[in-house]
């Protein structure tokens, strides 16, 4: 839905403005697609395995280990509402419009993602409850969303989206296009 709604408003603004002064009219059609909000440039399928190891003390008989798998879904791209006029300059022949950082949108773990791989009960010692396996899979989504930036994800999602936009003003009739990012809200 998204996307259809991304194609309608550029090949609407193809036929509004083929001119090579900014304008206001052009930077309201610049800044029009800012109430779609988030724009996903990147989606990616994460994986993650979770264990945990309960050593026995000396009152207790036996180990206890877990080991789990999670598969997970993370989107990133940029906030769109935050572009404004003042974000859209033209200077000389070319137009430098300031973007924002780019964000996780979402990561989202389904249910069925979730896999238990390995349980080794020893001796008298109770089952992993439903509170411990939740606080590994807090582990794995705490690890997964620190992650990011290494992984390169965020950094894949400020090129895209520059590449988006640029394509975007492009097809406005500007030849010349500067996309920045603005690294202060990082």
């Amino acid at each position: 839905m998204q996307r259809l709604l991304i194609f309608i408003v550029i090949s609407s603004c193809l036929f509004i403005s083929c001119g090579k002064k900014l304008n206001d009219k052009d930077k309201q059609i610049i800044i029009g697609f800012t109430n779609m909000s988030d724009l996903v440039t990147v989606e990616y399928t994460m994986s993650k395995i979770v264990k945990a190891n309960d050593q026995s003390a000396w009152y207790k008989l036996g180990d206890r280990k877990i080991a789990m798998s999670v598969m997970a879904y993370a989107k990133a791209g940029i906030d769109l509402s935050k572009i404004t006029t003042n974000q859209v300059q033209q200077k000389n022949n070319a137009i430098e419009i300031q973007v924002p950082a780019a964000k996780l949108i979402s990561l989202s773990i389904p249910p069925d993602e979730i896999k238990q791989e390995m349980v080794a009960i020893g001796g008298l010692r109770h089952q992993f409850s439903n509170e411990e396996k939740n606080d590994l899979l807090k582990q794995a989504e705490t690890e997964m969303r620190s992650s990011m930036d290494s992984i390169g994800i965020i950094a894949k999602a400020e090129q895209n989206a520059k590449l988006f936009i640029e394509q975007f003003v492009k097809d406005l009739g500007y030849n010349k296009v500067n996309v920045v990012v603005n690294t202060q809200n990082k």
